[in-house]
């Protein structure tokens, strides 16, 4: 075997495996030299984000923001950052702290103070998932709390059964017990919600006339609803799938993703409509 020493990782490459921005000390800890820090930052190479921290210069500037204010990103920043459905009207970054830190904030940043299910380590520039949701459900309404739950469930990122375990308050409890791994988009989420007093069956996302329609109320009341994309090629494929569904015996109620989140009074008086018609139920042959 050869007793030459493996070379460690140069302190950019360290910093860039760290996530692009990294503590002085954890670098230290890992035997980098602070003059070879010190040299990497004369370079340019990396930047002072504040006392003991660096960056890379192309790093994420929301860490870096979090480095430079003391805080970890949470809640509905984080939630992003994972890739789970957020609700789309929320500008500014939401960041956790302890009680007392994160002074001289910008004023686009909203810093959620609680104290957190799972204790953050010294040096943590994210939230655990857990940590994320926690915070979610006491900064949106249940609703759109629920949806953001739904997607991480979905996604596999964190079990009921570990967050049943964990000290959650009321909000997030109440949002728990209503959470189910089987919903995969937040409008799916707020359907469910909306639409349970009706007492009719719902299914979601299911093919029809090889299209997916987002919600089947009944047997024959088919719900969609079209995002900004569905203009041009796919505005065509759309109307196509709406006569291929009528031709089969269902109503289509198609709605705007705007008119979903927004006018939600206006869709729903469509759907009672349809339902006290008698639109939803499978016509019985003679």
């Amino acid at each position: 075997m050869s007793s030459r020493q493996i070379e460690k990782p140069s302190i950019v490459a360290m910093v860039r495996a760290a996530g692009g921005v990294a503590r002085v000390r954890d670098l230290v800890d890992r035997g980098y030299r602070r003059a070879a820090l010190t040299r990497a930052i004369s370079s340019g190479r990396l930047i002072r984000v504040r006392n003991g921290w660096v960056a890379l210069p192309d790093a994420d500037p929301n860490l870096v923001t979090a480095a430079r204010h003391g805080v970890v990103l949470s809640c509905l920043t984080q939630a992003r950052r994972l890739g789970l459905w957020v609700h789309e009207q929320h500008p500014g970054l939401h960041v956790a702290a302890a009680p007392g830190s994160a002074e001289g904030k910008p004023s686009n940043i909203r810093v959620h103070w609680a104290t957190p299910p799972i204790p953050r380590a010294p040096g943590m520039l994210t939230d655990p998932i857990e940590n994320v949701l926690a915070i979610v459900a006491e900064c949106e309404p249940f609703e759109q709390a629920l949806a953001t739950w739904e997607s991480a469930l979905n996604r596999g990122l964190v079990q009921r059964e570990a967050l049943q375990a964990l000290p959650l308050r009321a909000n997030a409890r109440r949002v728990l017990e209503e959470a189910t791994p089987f919903a995969d988009a937040g409008l799916e989420t707020y359907l469910r919600v909306r639409l349970r007093w009706l007492r009719l069956p719902l299914r979601f996302q299911i093919w029809i006339a090889g299209h997916r329609v987002d919600a089947l109320l009944g047997d024959r009341l088919a719900l969609q609803i079209d995002g900004g994309h569905h203009v041009g090629a796919q505005r065509s494929e759309d109307i196509r799938h709406d006569a291929a569904l009528k031709l089969m015996g269902y109503h289509v109620i198609r709605v705007s993703y705007t008119q979903m989140m927004d006018e939600w009074p206006m869709v729903q008086d469509l759907i009672m409509r349809a339902v006290a018609q008698g639109l939803h139920k499978a016509r019985r042959r003679a």
